[in-house]
C-alpha cells in the first residue's frame, strides 16, 4: 500500500518533467516499480545511513517521504541522513505521518479507541507517533527549518495526517 503510493507519486513526477527517483525497503515493490521505471526505483535499507550506491553520486534538492517515519526504530538517522543528502543543495523535506496531536490523543483516551487504533497485531506498523511538534522538533534539531504545515484527512486537530515541509538551513 505505502509503495504503491510511491510507484505513483515518483511516476507522476517524472510525468511532470522532474527527475525523481524512489527508493523502498520492499524488493517486491521495487521489482514492481522497475517495469514502469527500470532506472528509477532502488532498494532501500534505511538502517545503513546511506543512499543506495546507483544514487550516492546524485546531488537532490527535495526528498518527498509519505508515510515512512512512523515506522522507523531510528527517525533520528533517516534525518540525519536527509540532512547529508541534501547539504550541498540547502534542500528540503516533505514528510507525511498520521497525526497524533493532543486533542486527537485525548478523544482516543476518552473514547477507548487505542487498541482499535493502534492495531498491535499489525506486524510492520507504526512504532512511533507524531505530533507537529514532536516531529518539527526532530527537524529543527538536525538543522532543519520547519516552513510549512497541514493537517489532512477529517475535521482539524482530528486529522488522520499531517505534512511538514521544512528546508535545510
Amino acid at each position: 500500500m505505502v509503495f504503491w503510493a510511491l510507484n505513483t507519486l515518483v511516476n507522476a513526477l517524472i510525468a511532470k518533467g522532474y527527475n525523481a527517483y524512489g527508493i523502498d525497503a520492499s524488493e517486491q515493490g521495487i521489482a514492481l516499480a522497475r517495469k514502469t521505471n527500470p532506472d528509477r526505483f532502488y532498494l532501500q535499507d534505511l538502517s545503513t545511513g546511506k543512499l543506495p550506491a546507483e544514487l550516492a553520486h546524485l546531488d537532490f534538492d527535495t526528498i518527498i517521504s509519505t508515510e515512512v517515519i512512523e515506522h522507523l526504530y531510528n527517525p533520528q538517522a533517516f534525518i540525519e541522513l536527509c540532512n547529508q543528502v541534501l547539504s550541498a543543495a540547502k534542500g528540503e523535506v516533505i514528510i507525511s505521518t498520521p497525526y497524533h496531536g493532543y486533542l486527537k490523543n485525548l478523544m482516543l483516551s476518552i473514547f477507548n479507541k487505542w487498541d482499535s487504533h493502534l492495531g498491535p497485531m499489525w506486524q510492520g506498523g507504526h512504532i512511533k507517533f507524531w505530533s507537529r511538534s514532536t516531529l518539527s522538533q526532530l527537524l529543527i534539531g538536525n538543522g532543519f527549518s520547519v516552513t510549512a504545515f497541514k493537517g489532512c484527512g477529517r475535521i482539524p486537530y482530528m486529522w488522520k495526517s499531517m505534512i511538514i515541509k521544512a528546508r535545510l538551513v
